[in-house]
């Protein structure tokens, strides 16, 4: 493949209000500067994918080698795959699909989807089952998001419907699977130590930081201002409410690690359809307050009950991370494109969202000529924020499904397996020190890492791939 997606070059549609955003959007439209532009962001996701998931999914006590590990190796093998994934539906008709850093940019934010869905399986698969699970998983991602942006023309400028709910939906059903050969129970390794919970904090901050360049990254001009000012205002809120949250429902009215770690993000979730709209601060805040509160009850009362109810176990809490604030992302980017007039966005309205254009008849050679407006599909507000529900919906639909029949294959002997006793623990993929380890269960006081590395275990090797 020698290829690339080239970025889609802006139109030059006059920006609204902002007189001197106005002149820095005309003075950094140049390919050149935008490239750069591209190349910072890229930078910025790059490190939330394996700086920020790896780091977030350290918090179990002896998983934390696998976490940041098993992140490196499936992220880079992924990336390549995504690449792929996207060259195939941009073929040019000399049969290439030209790279460029916008498509790498664009890879980067396809392998969080992946990731997501290993959040929810951490610590009970092989690392040939994640590799499996992932590439069959970019397969259909990439398929969901063609429909959703070239015949459904929904708008989803975070990425929280088509990575965010999907990633966690697809991990979801696929752990609905392991759990139907066994009911789910608690581990003596599914747990947290004190320095996990330390290391888990670095992927959170890391990810809070970088956050409004996710969210900004594929967007340009005042849209990409608007993304970052609404994400940093949403995930601030998340973050404040989180704590408070959490420190209301304990006994003692402290802080729960989890909560901190994972419910302070779910803001950044939850802006994302909707970030490079017109919000106003306060829209922003409440959707992230909301997102916060969501996750932390999610954490404290849901959590507990589909595991119990529905055998799904949820190692990470994704459904409350990425797949509750993925939808209320969906619902509220569906209101926000319903509340959108080109009186409030004047010509960028169709920038944002292209369908609304006015057909080929009905376009203006103002329009087309000074603005470069391409024709659409004449759709109203009311229609274009019925597309957006459409789009979340067959979301979920494809992400369940997929994730279903992937599962169910991955439970096969194809891809090897995990026991029940050797889940949660590094030993099974790494090489360790020889040191002891006291148990909690009295029929496990002491046992020798090193005899459980001389274990072959039902792991297929790496030369597999």
């Amino acid at each position: 493949m020698a290829g690339s997606l080239t970025a889609r070059e802006p139109r030059a549609c006059v920006p609204y209000k902002y007189g001197f955003f106005s002149f820095c959007y005309f003075f950094l439209s140049s390919p050149s500067l935008r490239s750069i532009k591209t190349t910072a962001v890229y930078q910025d996701v790059h490190v939330m994918i394996w700086i920020g998931f790896g780091f977030l999914m350290t918090f179990l006590k002896r998983y934390g080698q696998s976490a940041i590990g098993l992140t490196f190796l499936i992220a880079a093998v992924l990336v390549q795959v995504a690449l792929i994934c996207e060259a195939v539906l941009h073929f040019q008709r000399n049969n290439k699909a030209y790279l460029s850093s916008a498509s790498l940019l664009s890879a980067d934010v396809a392998v969080a989807a992946p990731l997501i869905s290993m959040g929810a399986l951490l610590g009970k698969t092989t690392y040939m089952q994640l590799v499996f699970m992932g590439i069959i998983e970019l397969i259909v991602y990439t398929v969901n998001k063609y429909i959703g942006e070239h015949h459904l023309m929904a708008v989803d400028a975070g990425d929280s419907m088509y990575v965010h709910a999907f990633g966690a939906y697809f991990g979801l059903a696929v752990s609905f699977i392991f759990g139907m050969k066994e009911k789910p129970k608690e581990h003596r390794l599914e747990g947290s130590s004190y320095q996990s919970d330390i290391f888990a904090m670095i992927g959170t901050v890391f990810l809070w930081l970088f956050w409004p360049s996710f969210n900004g990254a594929a967007l340009e001009g005042d849209d990409q201002q608007r993304a970052i000012i609404n994400t940093l205002l949403s995930i601030s809120g998340s973050c404040v409410i989180a704590f408070a949250t959490s420190a209301l429902i304990s006994k003692d009215n402290k802080f729960n690690m989890v909560h901190v770690q994972n419910s302070t993000l779910a803001g950044g979730v939850a802006i994302g359809t909707a970030a490079g709209m017109m919000c106003e601060p306060i829209g922003a805040l409440i959707v992230g307050s909301l997102a916060g509160l969501l996750s932390v009850l999610g954490y404290t009362y849901l959590t507990p009950f589909i595991q119990k109810r529905l055998r799904i176990h949820d190692t990470c809490g994704v459904h409350n991370l990425h797949g509750m604030p993925g939808v209320l992302a969906g619902i509220f980017g569906a209101i926000m494109a319903a509340l959108a007039t080109q009186n409030s966005y004047n010509y960028s309205l169709y920038e944002i969202f292209p369908a609304r254009a006015p057909s080929f008849e009905k376009l203006s050679p103002e329009m087309r000529n000074d603005y470069g407006i391409l024709p659409g599909r004449n759709r109203t507000a009311i229609e274009q924020a019925s597309y957006q529900i459409l789009a979340l919906a067959v979301t979920l639909l494809m992400a369940t499904v997929s994730g279903l029949i992937t599962g169910l294959v991955m439970r096969t002997s194809v891809c090897g397996s995990i026991a029940e006793e050797e889940k949660f623990d590094d030993a099974v993929h790494w090489e360790l020190e020889e040191e002891e380890e006291e148990e909690e269960d009295d029929s496990h006081k002491v046992s020798k890492i090193k005899e459980r590395n001389n274990r072959v275990g039902d792991q297929l090797p790496m030369g597999n791939i």
